[in-house]
């Protein structure tokens, strides 16, 4: 993936407008002294993994186990090596209470070892609609400090959030102070996503590279599904991909399109290809027409520095970008989103595996809702058909789990066997479509179990 040409070199304080540099200067700061001030008994809160600032990570971390600080409450979605390694390390959380947002590998293995331990109360998960979340973290608690990696300073004097602007925007101003991690490598991205200096209570000056988060490879069944996906999208849909290795095969092949918009709250580097061949234009959008429209970034080195000053791409608060009522001014908008199972009556589970927490909710039921209220528009829910390698049908009698998505709400359902839309179908009507896409040695036995269920 080649490095956006149109990118302009990397402002440093000194060339700032002077009044600027000067608010600059007066607020730097070590990262150990910026961590001395966080005091035992605080909240203290940070965005998605790429932003989360390693420098201000390892000092606060650095206090705790020195015993100088306790009783924290730390609030983050989507933890990224840096967290993990600090204040995530399992010998730290009697001191440290995490309040995840997104559920991840990392939160399992805590998880699962606090059970191995007896202990129950490990992480605790907060079940939320993402674009409500600078909401409810500010009244569900003062946050006394946030803490987040930016890119370096403007000639105005703002700091962009770069890879994440999801609830930074909101939430950094509804809390007690805001510290910085300046980074080099952090992109500098157009839109509202940004704090000026003068915001700032410190300023921590630690150049290091971004965690790279590779597109999981595809699955066996992978391409199979996403051939039956872009079936449903036409030329001028306004996009949205959800994580994991089956929206971004989707991705893949929708080389054939023609502009297509994204509007998105997970930018990854398949769409950064999109853009790079004229697939998506952003040209037929009605809200910020032209423009890639994101919330958080999830993505390696090339897309990064394809996102630096790229005039086409704006990251905007989540409160914006997973609004459904925002979603739904968009014509033709497709929201794809993979779920764990889906039940005879169209109920998905996208949280819960084998009676643990998995997964998050994230933007689902957000742009489920806003994708159908669009003009033309369709939300579309994806799922290879089989599990543990053919031994599980993921289509089911009853949920295993909590109901992420509801049957009212889902509307297209695609695995590798075809897609049936539940909109309008009786309970019977879509029993039966659900039967028709799923695993045919799984068929004759769910409709015994759906005449059982009555």
């Amino acid at each position: 993936m080649s490095t956006n040409t149109g990118t302009t070199s990397t402002p440093t304080p000194a060339s700032v407008a002077p009044s600027f540099h000067a608010v600059y200067e007066s607020r730097v700061t070590t990262a150990a002294a910026a961590a001395a001030q966080i005091a035992s008994g605080s909240t203290i809160a940070m965005g998605l993994s790429p932003c989360q600032p390693p420098a201000l990570l390892r000092a606060l971390a650095d206090r705790v186990l020195a015993g100088e600080v306790a009783d924290l409450k730390v609030y983050y979605s989507v933890s990224g090596r840096h967290l993990r390694n600090t204040l995530l390390r399992f010998e730290l959380l009697r001191q440290v209470q995490p309040f995840c947002l997104f559920f991840g590998a990392t939160e399992r293995e805590l998880a699962a070892r606090g059970r191995a331990e007896g202990r129950r109360r490990v992480v605790h998960y907060v079940p939320n609609f993402f674009f409500e979340l600078d909401r409810l973290i500010a009244e569900h608690g003062p946050v006394d400090t946030f803490m987040t990696t930016v890119a370096p300073m403007d000639s105005d004097g703002y700091f962009s959030f770069g890879t994440n602007s999801d609830y930074s925007c909101q939430l950094s101003r509804r809390c007690g102070r805001i510290v910085v991690e300046v980074n080099h490598h952090m992109p500098r991205v157009h839109g509202p996503a940004k704090v000026h200096v003068s915001e700032v209570a410190g300023i921590v000056e630690h150049d290091e590279r971004l965690e790279s988060f590779p597109v999981p490879p595809p699955k066996e069944l992978d391409p199979l599904v996403a051939r039956n996906v872009v079936d449903l999208i036409a030329d001028g849909a306004t996009l949205q991909m959800g994580i994991g290795s089956l929206p971004g095969t989707v991705c893949d092949f929708l080389t054939g399109h023609k502009d297509l918009g994204i509007h998105t709250e997970l930018f990854t580097p398949p769409m950064a290809t999109l853009m790079e061949r004229g697939v998506v234009t952003n040209a037929r959008k009605k809200l910020d027409a032209g423009k890639t429209v994101f919330t958080f970034a999830l993505g390696d080195r090339p897309m990064y520095e394809f996102m630096h000053e790229h005039a086409g791409i704006e990251g905007r608060p989540v409160s914006y970008v997973n609004d459904p009522r925002i979603i739904a001014q968009q014509d033709r908008f497709v929201s794809i989103n993979s779920t764990l199972e889906i039940d005879l009556t169209g109920q998905c589970n996208s949280e819960q595996l084998n009676g643990y927490q998995y997964s998050g909710a994230g933007g689902q039921v957000d742009f489920v809702r806003g994708a159908f209220a669009s003009r033309e528009g369709k939300s579309v829910m994806v799922l290879a058909s089989v599990a543990a390698d053919g031994a599980v049908s993921r289509i089911v009698p009853p949920l295993h789990g909590p109901v992420t998505t509801s049957r009212m709400d889902v509307h297209w359902v695609v695995t590798e066997h075809g897609a049936v839309c539940l909109k309008g179908k009786s309970e019977w009507e879509r029993t039966d479509a659900l039967i028709s896409i799923a695993a045919p040695q799984f068929r004759e036995e769910l409709r015994f179990q759906a005449a059982h269920m009555r």
